[in-house]
């Protein structure tokens, strides 16, 4: 493990931290903190110790038909440190993972449990404060095919300041497909997920002023709280949304700090809409 300057994030490309991000880090004195796994290829990787936890990086099964391929990351946290969901605030680091230099791998996705909200006083933003799995779902370029997983993960975790993470774990997934132990893990990560937004618990956009999103949220029985997260993209930046009863419909207020010049054609914002009755994500159009 060794430390480097914070300019080994440019090597994630459009994953990359934000100038602001950036500027944050410099702010706080923020290092980096890097390491790789050296086991010899397996189906589930060796942890990664870091200042404040560990990280490895878990498949398990073979791909489907089309391909898809089922793993998560598990970022195992010492009590007192958190790490940040899809979208951070803007001095956070959101959890990425590139595998651009794997074999028959196109891509990558993560998926993200209910998060909650932090105020650290400095800025307010989107985590978890206890151990937290990630789904991921490998998209292999020739289903069928064998693969082999070259993954940089880039994260960032927190006690009273943030310290960005990049661990690289090489993986063969075809190594130990039917480890009842890994199948455990990612069965886990995903049964955590927010199940699908449907019109009885979800979100709906509202004619906004320009300057806020605004939906409207419809609660399931007994939901006494609600927290809504949206995630920033495409040039958008939000701020805290803001809740408001009315009329008996629950709206949500979530101020454009920033937005691009022009409206993107396609593509949706990512939501999730989380009460003491479960959790629930979707999209919305952008603003």
């Amino acid at each position: 493990m060794e430390t480097i300057r914070p300019t080994v994030a440019k090597t994630f490309g459009d994953a990359q931290m934000s100038a602001m991000q950036m500027m944050s880090a410099a702010v706080l004195g923020l290092s980096f903190l890097v390491a790789s796994q050296t086991a010899s290829l397996a189906t589930v990787s060796d942890w990664v110790e870091v200042q404040g936890g560990r990280v490895r990086l878990v498949t398990a099964g073979a791909a489907d038909a089309s391909g898809a391929l089922q793993g998560a990351l598990e970022i195992d946290l010492k009590p007192g440190w958190k790490t940040y969901w899809r979208d951070p605030g803007d001095a956070g680091v959101p959890p990425q993972i590139d595998v651009s230099k794997s074999l028959n791998v196109a891509s990558a996705e993560l998926r993200f449990p209910p998060p909650e909200r932090f105020d650290d006083g400095y800025s307010k933003w989107a985590g978890y404060k206890h151990s937290v799995v990630f789904p991921v779902t490998f998209s292999l370029k020739s289903p069928g095919e064998p693969a082999t997983i070259e993954a940089d993960v880039f994260l960032g975790i927190c006690e009273t300041i943030c310290i960005p993470v990049q661990g690289k774990f090489t993986l063969d997934p075809a190594s130990d497909p039917d480890n009842a132990d890994d199948q455990a893990i990612v069965a886990a990560a995903v049964e955590a997920l927010p199940a699908p937004a449907h019109p009885g618990f979800g979100a709906t956009g509202l004619p906004g002023d320009g300057k806020h999103l605004l939906v409207e949220a419809a609660l399931p029985s007994g939901a006494e709280a609600a927290e809504f997260f949206v995630a920033a993209d495409q040039g958008y930046m939000f701020g805290t949304p803001e809740r408001a009863d009315k009329d008996g419909k629950v709206v949500f207020a979530v101020p454009i700090l920033d937005r691009p010049a022009e409206k993107p054609s396609g593509g949706a914002l990512h939501y999730t809409l989380s009460t003491t009755a479960g959790a629930v994500e979707g999209t919305l159009p952008y603003p």
